[in-house]
């Protein structure tokens, strides 16, 4: 083989390795935070998302600091978000107020530190490069939700952060597919609210909505009052949480109905 002939075996060869290699690669996970409280620990929000990226061919990673009744003010107040960030890296941090902080459900001044709790979360992911987003809450009166709606979007524009509205969409779900898994104890997200904010939140990460198709999920599936350890630098159960995991199984009818909400707002 002549010299140039050499040139361009060898040239061709190290083409070909590059683009297998490049091919080859592993996508780098997304990382999500959730910071939030048993609305987003109940039916195991984190896991059912990661669940639903799997499935269709994305690598997410999700941590979360949760506690019960726990309000932004209180993590803000706690350092722990500042430690999780410090600790990861995180692409985003999903904040997830108590129901109806935003609307003063509690009185002006929670309301006030709510905001006051939102703007110097967002700023402290930002400074880590995570994205901030605000997952909201609902209520199931009309009025009510349509008001909570109306607070929680302002205090994400104010701070120039996506917000994922749960609130509206939800309540059309109990009226067209009522038999639903909508609720569980006390009020606190059942397992297809659940599935819907995870829709919402694929669609905000993705920027396009899931495949309609049956969702396992392998994790453990925590009801209200499940106890977690303080964070270290996230949220841990404590035993005997995690025995009585199980995990969940999503029907493609339920996929199918969180898909058309999703789109119906």
């Amino acid at each position: 083989m002549t010299t140039p002939s050499k040139f361009l075996a060898a040239l061709l060869m190290l083409s070909y390795l590059l683009a297998s290699g490049a091919g080859a690669a592993t996508p780098k996970p997304v990382k999500v935070l959730f910071v939030g409280n048993s609305l987003t620990y109940v039916g195991n929000l984190p896991a059912v998302l990661a669940a639903l990226a799997t499935e269709n061919g994305k690598a997410l990673q999700a941590g979360m600091l949760v506690k019960d009744g726990a309000s932004l003010t209180q993590w803000l107040d706690s350092g722990a978000v500042q430690r999780a960030l410090t600790a990861n890296h995180y692409d985003y941090v999903v904040l997830q107020e108590r129901g109806n902080d935003f609307a003063c459900g509690f009185g002006p001044q929670v309301c006030k530190d709510s905001r006051h709790a939102l703007h110097a979360l967002a700023g402290i992911a930002r400074g880590t490069g995570a994205k901030p987003i605000l997952l909201g809450t609902y209520q199931v009166d009309h009025e009510a939700s349509e008001t909570l709606v109306t607070a929680e979007s302002k205090a994400a524009h104010q701070d120039a952060m996506p917000y994922i509205a749960v609130s509206g969409r939800l309540n059309a779900g109990r009226k067209q597919f009522a038999y639903f898994d909508w609720f569980a104890k006390a009020g606190h997200p059942g397992h297809d609210l659940v599935l819907l904010e995870a829709v919402l939140l694929y669609q905000q990460l993705y920027g396009g909505l899931p495949e309609a198709k049956p969702l396992e999920v392998r994790a453990p599936m925590f009801v209200p009052g499940s106890r977690f350890a303080p964070p270290a630098p996230t949220s841990m159960p404590l035993l005997p949480e995690m025995p009585l995991a199980g995990g969940y199984g999503y029907a493609r009818q339920e996929l199918t109905a969180a898909l058309e909400l999703a789109n119906s707002h």
